[in-house]
């Protein structure tokens, strides 16, 4: 799932001031999923804006909407139609979705509510941690099913590193991190070791082929059955 936090509320403010008509866009499954933009979030921020104006001395129309997903164009036909009648919308999504709407209002200013953090796994309540990169080409069936390109601080491929110190990573020393981080490549390890497939380990994974992910610029995915 797509992980992400609330803008500060001073940032918002400052991004819809110039505008009277306002219109929330919630996104009502990742981001509800990491309490930042579902329905119950919209209608929080939509409370803090008209408490906010209101503090100032300033008259806003906020008004609020939620679809399941944002970034699929079909859910945002009964957006289109209600951001009709707003200066300016403020979407609750992660930044596809901001794009998508915006693609659907070429003469509506689309403003971002959250900012985007990472594709997540959710450890337990509240907590999310990052765990993939979509770096393009899985590695994981390699490595025991524990990622090395976002666990590992420096991204090996072999590993681990000198760093490493009793089974944690040398960022700890850098800076405080609770709980502290610990060694993907020890990790890796331990899950094959346990498999019985530590072999995997005796032949170094070769470098990177970083076209596959965002270094090669924007991706497309087609699917098979949908090409001519």
């Amino acid at each position: 799932m797509i992980v992400g936090t609330r803008k500060p509320l001073v940032e918002i403010l400052e991004m819809v001031k110039p505008y009277h008509r306002l219109l929330l866009v919630g996104c009502d499954t990742c981001v509800a999923e990491s309490a930042s933009g579902g329905r119950r979030e919209t209608s929080e921020l939509a409370a803090a804006l008209e408490m906010a104006f209101r503090v100032a001395g300033t008259d806003k129309d906020i008004r609020e909407t939620c679809v399941d997903r944002q970034c699929i164009h079909e859910f945002l036909l009964a957006v289109v139609e209600a951001a009709a009648e707003a200066d300016a919308v403020l979407s609750l999504a992660c930044g596809a979705g901001v794009q998508a709407l915006a693609a659907r209002l070429p003469k509506t200013p689309v403003f971002p509510a959250l900012n985007t953090q990472f594709i997540g796994e959710t450890a337990e309540r509240g907590l999310w941690l990052e765990n993939c990169r979509g770096c393009g080409n899985c590695l994981l069936g390699l490595t025991g099913g524990i990622c090395p390109i976002t666990r590992c601080a420096k991204g090996l491929l072999n590993g681990p590193c000198g760093g490493a110190r009793d089974g944690w990573c040398e960022i700890n020393l850098a800076r405080e991190i609770t709980p502290p981080v610990t060694c993907a490549w020890l990790e890796i390890y331990d899950r094959l070791h346990s498999l019985g497939q530590l072999n995997r380990l005796l032949e170094p994974l070769p470098p990177k082929d970083w076209s596959q992910g965002d270094a090669g610029g924007p991706r497309r995915v087609l699917r098979p059955d949908q090409r001519p």
